[in-house]
């Protein structure tokens, strides 16, 4: 499989180009480029420059605000809740994040809501900012209905992913980032575009029977919750999208469930509900970072099932994914996806494209 081979600073700036070609502030389409380049660097390449031409579209189309900044419309010590304005998700969740971090400094906690909302990229990129601080971090976001609940036949909740970032000694931390569905809906798109097959347990087809057809699971399928069936725990991953609402959709007074536009479809406002927490360990038992350290060194020391595949701990995966790609001295891009991203930036004026010359085999 060829992959193209591209620094960082290229996909960063690029992404900028292309943004602010439609008229993006330029602060807030570097904001959108952090976001998708750390998914990337991370190994999450459903969430990174793969979704560029979502952001493209929302701005063009004009379905997504250009002007302006979250607001605040209601605040405690502790607590918020703001209007988004309808900008671009990594505007509304770096302010989001930075007020949950500023409250849990003076309170010992900040739980911040919004609504008006759009798609915010990987949820683990702001639970981790909470990390700098020496603190916890969350964030959850809804998003389209994407997922089939168990029992169920159509697509009533979406993705709903969560996250949760904790500090450990040393510059370690636990960094779970995870959809409640089996899979992101851009890891079959990935799939789809590479002309691949998925696993069986990713998705259904439209009479709600499990697919290896990618296209099938985008044309009047959907995905199942985390478990897959109801033999198999799906009811649990189930019940955690639902959790996802009650802090997002419901606690925001943002769209919800199957209220949540189509996918894609820029008919109206997507007005997601996100919702982001910052807790002090300080105002907790002391030696926080300590046990956190010994808690995950309970599960990587121990002896594994198989001996080539040790046990890891959450986020240690994506610190892998980020060793490699810097010793490679960039992030491999399928090649599909670079020229893909490259014909959306010519349609739009974008003159500077990303280099596809540097193929590497992978």
């Amino acid at each position: 499989m060829s992959r193209c081979l591209i620094h960082k600073s290229e996909v960063q700036s690029f992404i900028e180009r292309c943004m602010t070609a439609v008229g993006t502030k330029p602060h807030h389409a570097h904001s959108l480029a952090e976001v998708l380049v750390e998914g990337d660097h991370r190994g999450h390449y459903s969430h990174g420059l793969n979704r560029m031409d979502m952001y493209v579209k929302d701005i063009e189309s004009g379905i997504c605000a250009k002007d302006g900044e979250p607001v605040i419309e209601k605040e405690s010590a502790a607590t918020a809740l703001v209007d988004g304005q309808n900008l671009l998700g990594p505007v509304v969740g770096n302010f989001c994040m930075k007020l949950a971090l500023k409250k849990a400094k003076e309170a010992g906690i900040g739980w911040v809501v919004a609504r008006g909302s759009n798609h915010y990229g990987i949820a683990g990129y702001y639970s981790m900012q909470a990390l700098k601080e020496n603190m916890i971090g969350m964030s959850f976001t809804n998003t389209s209905p994407l997922v089939v609940p168990t029992r169920g036949k159509a697509c009533t909740l979406g993705t709903n992913p969560i996250s949760v970032a904790a500090p450990a000694n040393d510059g370690d931390s636990f960094v779970l980032d995870m959809a409640t569905s089996a899979v992101a809906l851009g890891k079959i798109e990935l799939h789809h575009r590479r002309g691949d097959e998925i696993p069986i347990g990713w998705g259904l087809d439209a009479q709600g029977k499990m697919t290896p057809d990618p296209s099938k699971v985008l044309s009047g399928g959907g995905l199942v919750p985390i478990g897959g069936s109801e033999a198999t725990g799906g009811y649990k991953g189930y019940g955690l999208g639902m959790m996802v609402e009650v802090f997002c959709g419901i606690l925001a007074g943002a769209e919800y469930s199957n209220r949540v536009r189509t996918w894609k479809v820029t008919d109206k406002v997507a007005n997601l509900g996100q919702c982001f927490v910052a807790i002090n360990p300080e105002n907790f038992a002391p030696g926080f970072t300590d046990r956190m350290s010994d808690l995950m060194s309970i599960q990587r020391s121990m002896d594994p099932a198989d001996p080539e595949v040790p046990v890891l701990a959450a986020g240690d995966p994506e610190r892998a994914n980020m060793k490699k790609c810097d010793e490679m001295g960039g992030i491999p891009y399928h090649l599909n996806v670079v020229n893909h991203m490259n014909e959306c930036g010519t349609r739009i004026g974008v003159t500077q494209l990303l280099p596809v010359d540097r193929i590497i085999s992978n």
